[in-house]
């Protein structure tokens, strides 16, 4: 999985233009790896203030507006992937845009048994 963390400051600073530009670079992306067969799912997420978070403490539920934490990244988006191996994941991961504000976490997937 690639968990993709992009910096809303350096977001704000591409302004109108550089975001048009950006969301052109996934559409590219996006077909790229389409075209590779590794494609299992991907979507960008809403943005970090209209999320809610729940957190559990001594049987109660504690449920908020926002993020779990106040960082300057924010979960954006991801792309699951099956890839052969984990080179082709880093491949497809220095492609993608959001790389440039912020980063990609490239994560295996936990096999349940």
């Amino acid at each position: 999985m690639l968990l993709i963390r992009s910096d809303i400051q350096e977001w704000n600073r591409l302004g109108e233009d550089g975001q048009r530009q950006l969301y052109a670079d996934y559409d590219v992306l996006h077909a790229h790896v389409a075209s590779t067969g590794y494609l299992v799912d991907a979507s960008p997420l809403a943005a970090p203030d209209v999320a809610t978070t729940v957190r559990v403490r001594g049987g109660e539920a504690v449920v908020t507006d926002g993020p779990f934490a106040e960082t300057k990244e924010h979960l954006a988006g991801y792309y699951l992937l099956d890839c052969p191996d984990l080179d082709a994941a880093l491949d497809v991961a220095r492609c993608i845009p959001d790389a440039r504000l912020g980063s990609v976490e490239v994560r295996p997937l936990r096999t349940i048994r």
